[in-house]
């Protein structure tokens, strides 16, 4: 059986780019290791020269000379790192001598190391952009990975603790109470510092009371203080906590997530933070600020090569059940293997899995969000092919179907290339993105309210979120021939009022993405359940395939076609106009012919759930 990943070299047909889950490796893959043959069968008699000796069901990466056996990294590190044992010379296998091993055939005690994907646009860790995969010496590749995962430690936010969510359920429960921004962010002759004060005391008491009602000990602790500044750091954790726990989970706190910033960054403010004597603002915790505040000594885990493997996202795509059981093995060895090693009276043990699965959900996160993008964009090169092209043009005129922007077929289609790239990289580096809009929310600067058309909004500028957003447009630019539409960045004005308005922008690109790409990859299930929605496919549509690239066809052209805004000025090819369309596109779902299709496949709706 041939390897899955070896499948995306040769070229693809129609029917594999629209069903297929799979991602060509030189575009959007992250690393994964490479699947063995399902065909393979372990003997449980006799050792195989090409694993590990210690676990039997990795592949050989270190030949120990002194031991003569062959480990792979993690059971070697395991096995060496103290005693007679550690002292012993080793040969760490290369690419190249393990596809030379492979083709021969050498009956020795050496074999090749993982292959590891590496993406164009997306690193394991979401920034690296190097080039199509060739082989190189694996130290190189190991080198770079952990370096990127150094320089992304910095703002990976740190999985909440048990006794964390605790104090969320507390924090939620007040928001949702809380009518904070109703008597804020009013238009009144009164004085608006009072009105902050007043209702920044009362989130305050609201907390301590739910905290003295579901835990008398710490309810204990705080009535003994007398003043709120008193207990600060108190309600300084509990906000961080907060924010915390909506960048790694985007779809919760969507009704109070507002009111805790809004809160946050009106106690910063200099005649606030006077009066109260102490403001709600707290650096989020990260995995590296984290490590160096327990034991400074236990970033050295990150130069251990065996943290790759203890963070990376397991996929179930095209993976037997014991390829993805081996897998899981070998992620919980590295793990417990690197817990066991870092520990000290500083960090213990869960401590330092917590910071491993802080990084894997960062790795899960990022994959999930960016797979249905990737997948479009190899779906959107189906429309550069002549004889799809001949049938279904992606072309739209200002005025028809609601577009205000005209493009020919050729220009439309490298407008939509360019967007679909743009997302992809935005939300590769969307934590990025949230951890410095945390700096431009709460900086202490003042903020005006004003009519934006869509209600009063605080209009506060974005300078770092801005200089980011350029940098990720540079980026863009240069991968694409020419650019289409145009580069304005709206950020602190009428169509992006702050930086929380941006945020909750692009994190709905996932949102609009996964029912396209969800309906897409389940139609070949309904038909093959039911023939009678086969017949109707074929009658209506012609066959499943054109049934597919309609609802592509339809997608590209009017989900770039610059609609959805208030007033012409507003819409149009701008950056976030193109967001803009989309959205618009999205409510006008339900007026489209294929619709019933959508229904059929269990789509609910563009907010996130049902998929």
């Amino acid at each position: 059986m041939m390897n899955t990943l070896g499948n995306f070299k040769t070229k693809r047909t129609l029917k594999e780019i629209l069903d297929s889950e799979y991602i060509p490796n030189d575009k959007d893959e992250e690393f994964e290791f490479e699947a063995e043959d399902e065909t393979e069968k372990e003997d449980i008699n006799s050792h195989d020269p090409l694993l590990c000796i210690e676990c039997k069901d990795m592949k050989t990466e270190i030949i120990c000379k002194d031991c003569e056996e062959p480990f792979c990294v993690v059971c070697f590190d395991m096995i060496h790192r103290n005693g007679k044992r550690k002292t012993h010379d080793f040969i760490k296998l290369t690419l190249e001598e393990n596809q030379q091993e492979k083709t021969e055939n050498i009956n020795t005690s050496s074999t090749h190391t993982d292959n590891i994907t590496i993406d164009n646009n997306n690193s394991k860790f979401g920034v690296s952009d190097s080039s199509d995969f060739k082989d190189q010496n694996s130290n190189s590749i190991d080198d770079q990975m952990l370096n990127t995962l150094i320089a992304h430690s910095e703002y990976i936010p740190l999985r909440l603790t048990y006794e964390e969510r605790h104090l969320l359920r507390l924090l939620e429960a007040a928001l949702q109470v809380s009518e904070y921004t109703d008597k804020v962010d009013i238009l009144s002759y009164g004085s608006k510092a009072k009105k902050i004060v007043a209702q920044l005391k009362e989130m305050c008491s609201v907390l301590c009371g739910l905290a003295v009602a579901s835990n008398m000990k710490i309810g204990a602790k705080l009535i003994e203080m007398k003043n709120f500044s008193d207990i600060s750091s108190w309600f300084q954790e509990i906000f961080e906590i907060g924010r915390r726990y909506k960048i790694m989970n985007p779809d919760r706190m969507r009704d109070t997530y507002g009111k805790l910033c809004y809160m946050v960054m009106d106690s910063r403010l200099p005649q606030i933070e006077d009066h109260m004597e102490f403001h709600l603002y707290k650096p989020i915790k990260t995995v590296s600020s984290y490590l160096n505040f327990k034991d400074p000594n236990s970033l050295n885990m990150f130069k251990e090569k065996s943290i790759l493997y203890a963070t990376c996202h397991i996929s179930p795509v095209g993976k037997s059940r014991q390829e993805i059981n081996r897998l899981i093995k070998q992620k919980e060895r590295a793990i417990e293997y690197i817990a066991s090693k870092y520990h000290s009276s500083k960090i213990d043990r869960e401590e330092i899995r917590q910071v491993l699965y802080s990084i894997g959900d960062y790795n899960a996160y990022i994959k999930m969000n960016r797979e249905p993008i990737t997948r479009m964009i190899e779906r959107l090169k189906l429309f550069a092919q002549p004889e799809i092209v001949s049938r279904y043009s992606i072309g739209i005129q200002y005025g028809r179907a609601g577009a205000r922007l005209t493009h020919d077929h050729n220009r439309q289609w490298n407008y939509v290339q360019q967007s679909l790239t743009l997302w992809s990289v935005i939300q590769r580096e969307m934590i990025h993105l949230w951890y410095i809009a945390d700096y431009d929310l709460f900086d202490g600067n003042s903020y005006k309210l004003a009519s934006t058309g869509q209600g009063l909004n605080r209009i506060k500028a974005c300078p770092q979120l801005y200089k980011i957003m350029h940098q990720i447009l540079h980026e863009c630019r240069s991968k694409c021939d020419s650019w289409v539409g145009s580069s304005v960045v709206h950020l602190g004005d009428d169509a992006v009022p702050n930086a929380l308005f941006f945020l909750d922008k692009y994190t709905q690109v996932p949102s609009i993405l996964i029912p396209f790409d969800q309906t897409l990859m389940k139609i070949d299930d309904l038909v093959g359940n039911d023939k009678e929605i086969l017949d109707y496919i074929n009658k209506v549509y012609g066959s499943v395939d054109d049934l597919k690239l309609t609802i592509l066809q339809d997608a590209f052209a009017h989900m770039f076609d610059g609609s959805g805004a208030d007033n012409f000025y507003m819409s149009g090819s701008c950056i976030d106009g193109r967001l803009t369309s989309a959205w618009n596109h999205t409510n006008q779902i339900s007026k489209k012919k294929y619709y019933n299709i959508f229904l059929m496949c269990g789509f609910i709706g563009f907010n996130g759930e049902g998929y």
